[in-house]
């Protein structure tokens, strides 16, 4: 038990140890490179004027650099190879019991965390080079949406043929038999998660809900027994933390595309590792364990249909929520620090459902 507690442990110091060691030299690099966006935000998604938005950040949008999600899943990618390293290099019981890579838990997560990180770093450097989509620099919401459904698919069939996962798990009522339906829904979660990296919009923000939802489904993967997971999902949280240690405000850089489909997309695969096939409820609690997330795509979808269908009238001064907030007098830092703790009592809670049945 003490072994495994170590073996979690270790990853997510030495993750955080990694990022902040790594963050200076990639920080110089995007300040002498100038990869920030040459024009802040003028439109919303339905094409009317952000006028809102453009007032509240239109001196933070340009000058501060994007990209800074690479520190997430370069430090947490680094952790997993070295200790995997020391491993084969200098065989002995305590560097084979700190190696969590392995084919069963952290293998999928850890190719979805660098595909993922990948092609969001590819969409930033179009948003930044001016490659223009309707709406803004970089690939268009709609087509960036197809590459997450297009790989949700291709996880979803690695779950349903490969792992034989045909349902999700409900508390007290056992596995929810849905067969080929797994995989659509799969695909849906994905997506949904994916929608929440609009959470990145404020200084700190996103780097303490993501690092407080890994930090969850880490203990939920303990729990159950899957120390691997555990280790890599307390990996992502220490390199998560590592950038948020420079994205405090007044951010260094912004995590970006690069860092929150990396993040989302892995999260999705570990949602559904601790659900059935870790005989836990990981998917059930999602929506608690999440909230922030949640709240903030409800409140963007729920701006968008009030405009559409109520001739142009608004729920929110501004969307998604943390902008309205800001909107309304609270200053960033306290917005960012309400939802800090209000991220770790859902965290809480949802940790709780996850285990319970």
């Amino acid at each position: 038990m003490i072994l495994d507690v170590v073996k979690v442990f270790v990853p997510a110091v030495l993750a955080f140890a990694i990022g902040i060691l790594v963050t200076p030299a990639w920080t110089s690099f995007l300040y002498q490179n100038r990869l920030w966006k040459k024009s802040v935000r003028t439109k919303t998604p339905d094409g009317r004027e952000a006028v809102i938005f453009k007032g509240l950040h239109e001196a933070r949008e340009i000058g501060v650099p994007r990209m800074g999600g690479v520190i997430i899943w370069v430090a947490a990618g680094a952790t997993i190879l070295l200790l995997f390293a020391l491993a084969k290099m200098f065989p002995h019981a305590i560097t084979a019991k700190l190696d969590f890579l392995s084919r069963d838990q952290t293998w999928l997560p850890l190719a979805t965390l660098f595909l993922g990180g990948a092609i969001g770093l590819i969409d930033d450097i179009f948003d930044i080079r001016g490659i223009k989509s309707h709406i803004a620099g970089g690939l268009s919401l709609k087509k960036r949406l197809w590459i997450v459904g297009v790989l949700g698919l291709l996880a979803a069939l690695w779950f349903y043929v490969k792992l034989d996962v045909t349902g999700v798990s409900v508390p007290f009522a056992g596995e929810l038999f849905l067969g080929p339906l797994f995989i659509p829904l799969f695909i849906l979660v994905m997506m949904a998660i994916y929608a929440g990296g609009i959470i990145d919009g404020i200084d700190g923000l996103a780097g303490g809900i993501f690092a407080t939802i890994f930090t969850a489904y880490g203990v939920v993967a303990f729990t159950q027994g899957q120390i691997n997971l555990a280790a890599f999902s307390a990996s992502v949280a220490g390199a998560t933390l590592a950038f948020l240690w420079f994205n405090i405000p007044p951010a260094r850089f912004y995590m970006s595309e690069t860092g929150t489909m990396a993040l989302t997309m892995t999260l999705a695969l570990i949602v559904f590792m601790t659900d059935s096939l870790g005989e836990g409820h990981g998917l059930f609690a999602l929506p608690v364990i999440a909230l922030p997330l949640v709240l903030t795509v409800a409140s963007a979808i729920i701006q968008l249909l009030s405009k559409k269908f109520r001739d142009g009238k608004k729920v929110f001064l501004v969307a998604p929520l943390h902008h309205h907030f800001e909107a309304v007098g609270w200053p960033a830092y306290k917005v960012t620090m309400r939802y800090w703790v209000f991220g770790v009592i859902a965290a809480i809670i949802g940790t709780v459902l996850a285990l319970v049945g």
